[in-house]
């Protein structure tokens, strides 16, 4: 199995390294800049389950002849046209996209690309950073991967890409119900980025403020009853788990949009918090917290890139 994954930062560079270490046939399509930087430096990651220094396959563009049999997109949403351009020329009759991606928007763009049968679903549980060094930094004790189909007939390339990720010691999960996983996802993290970036800091810090724990509340559920609305109710108990997650006094939890924001970089807000926002209204939804903390970050990204 040829496996390409589009860029080399945290998600695609961690589980790409530990596909790598495990003898999988795997490479890189990365900008130049990276692909300097890894050529030179191999690519490294820190992580809790065992430290690596690995030796990619690295290319900068996907020859016209060129195709491979799982096409697995790391990239952040806003720079999905690009993805998209990028990786065509890799995909064939039999090749499968496996997008590890923030949100679900990001699924209507692939679909009128390659193809909804061609397009699978996924969800990467895992923390992780790329230090300006480029080392991959794990931050935590989960790395797990949870994929599956969309459309009615498998492809035959899920349960050998399942094999080859539990052979690199991934928490790999094949799910028959892959877009429910990746709505349960989706309010779980658009509660938390509106959250810690409304509020420029962790799940403790919030709690410790007045009308903090009502604010995280107010937001879960205003996630939640999207997720109902458009038929994708989140199980009870994983609400529940939800819940306690995001109400921990002790937690230093954020999300990844917080980070982009203190690095004065772009964000993911409109693919992620604005998506939840746009579908819930549809659906007549207020969604007066959710509207807040995205008009937030719109200012945030006005302000950006007026000063860039």
């Amino acid at each position: 199995m040829k496996i390409l994954i589009l860029g080399a930062g945290g998600i695609g560079g961690y589980f790409g390294a530990r596909l790598h270490a495990a003898g999988s046939d795997v490479s890189f399509l990365v900008r130049p800049a990276r692909a300097a930087q890894l050529r030179a430096d191999g690519l490294r990651v820190t992580s809790p389950f065992g430290d690596m220094h690995v030796e990619p396959r690295i290319v900068t563009a996907v020859g016209a002849t060129d195709r491979y049999d799982v096409i697995v997109l790391s990239c952040k949403a806003y720079d999905m046209g690009s993805a998209v351009a990028a990786v065509a020329p890799a995909v064939g009759s039999a090749s499968v996209v496996l997008p590890l991606l923030n949100g679900l928007a990001h699924l209507d763009v692939l679909d009128a690309h390659f193809g909804r049968d061609r397009v699978l679903g996924g969800v990467a549980h895992l923390a992780v950073t790329l230090a300006p060094g480029g080392e991959v930094r794990h931050l935590n004790r989960t790395h797990r991967l949870i994929f599956g189909s969309r459309a009615a007939g498998e492809s035959p390339w899920l349960a050998p890409l399942a094999q080859l990720l539990a052979a690199a010691k991934i928490d790999v999960l094949l799910s028959p119900r892959i877009e429910q996983d990746m709505w349960d996802k989706f309010v779980f993290l658009a509660t938390l980025a509106a959250a810690t970036c409304s509020m420029r800091a962790g799940v403790g810090d919030i709690m410790a403020a007045e009308g903090g724990e009502a604010f995280i509340v107010g937001l879960l559920d205003e996630c939640r009853s999207v997720a109902v609305a458009l038929g994708h109710a989140p199980d009870p108990d994983r609400i529940a788990a939800y819940r306690g997650q995001l109400t921990d006094r002790g937690s230093p939890l954020t999300a990844s949009m917080l980070r982009d924001v203190e690095r004065g970089g772009p964000t993911e807000a409109d693919h992620v918090i604005g998506d939840m926002v746009r579908r819930g209204a549809a659906k007549g939804l207020a969604l007066p917290l959710l509207k807040l903390a995205h008009m937030h970050l719109q200012a945030y990204e006005q302000r950006r890139l007026r000063n860039a």
